[in-house]
């Protein structure tokens, strides 16, 4: 059985997951969901109703870090999993209080009683941490630590990119950067129609 990979293109969460499954080379079948239209398919396989969801013959995956681990499991050719345990670290402050405070930032009007501001500038603490451990990456090569963070960097520097790019981190922009301008960003980017029962399946990467 080839697992199945449902998937919404701008969603952070399913963005790591498709780096993943890239970077492992594992094909899946995606299925590109509609958030405001979620077949009944996809609702019957996702315990939390959310992307991304991967279906494997086991049973259903519904965490995007567990994805990645279960993809590079498969095949680790590029051995991101091969990091220091600080990584685990850095992606629990991303996956905590960093998401938290993006959240916070980009969708004050959801939050009462938050102010925008202040969240932005504990975010903005996260990520002048982030700068001052980074050379071209978090430890001395790529890791799982990188692109399970990396997504969610891009969502809140594009809150206000003119901001963001005001910040004394150069090294922190210089590895945005050259993920965004990178060709697996691009290939895991790609657009797909939404997926409707009976459609021909769509192997991924």
């Amino acid at each position: 059985m080839t697992s199945i990979l449902y998937s919404f293109r701008r969603c952070p969460y399913a963005m790591r997951a498709r780096l993943a499954i890239a970077a492992a080379q594992t094909p899946v079948h995606l299925r590109e969901v509609v958030l405001r239209d979620k077949p009944q398919a996809f609702l019957s396989a996702s315990p939390t109703a959310t992307v991304p969801c991967l279906v494997t013959e086991t049973g259903p995956i519904d965490e995007s870090l567990d994805i990645m681990k279960w993809a590079l499991a498969q095949n680790d050719p590029e051995g991101w999993l091969d990091m220091p345990p600080e990584g685990h670290d850095w992606i629990t402050r991303a996956d905590g209080p960093f998401k938290d405070a993006l959240d916070r930032t980009k969708y004050a009007t959801r939050y009462s009683d938050v102010d925008p501001q202040e969240q932005r500038a504990k975010a903005a603490a996260f990520l002048q941490d982030l700068d001052a451990q980074l050379g071209d990456w978090i430890f001395d090569r790529p890791t799982l630590a990188d692109y399970a963070i990396l997504p969610f960097v891009r969502q809140f520097a594009f809150i206000d990119r003119a901001w963001f790019d005001a910040q004394d981190w150069r090294a922190l922009r210089g590895w945005l950067d050259r993920f965004l301008t990178a060709p697996r960003f691009e290939s895991v980017m790609s657009k797909y129609p939404q997926w409707q029962p009976g459609d021909t399946p769509v192997s991924f990467p």
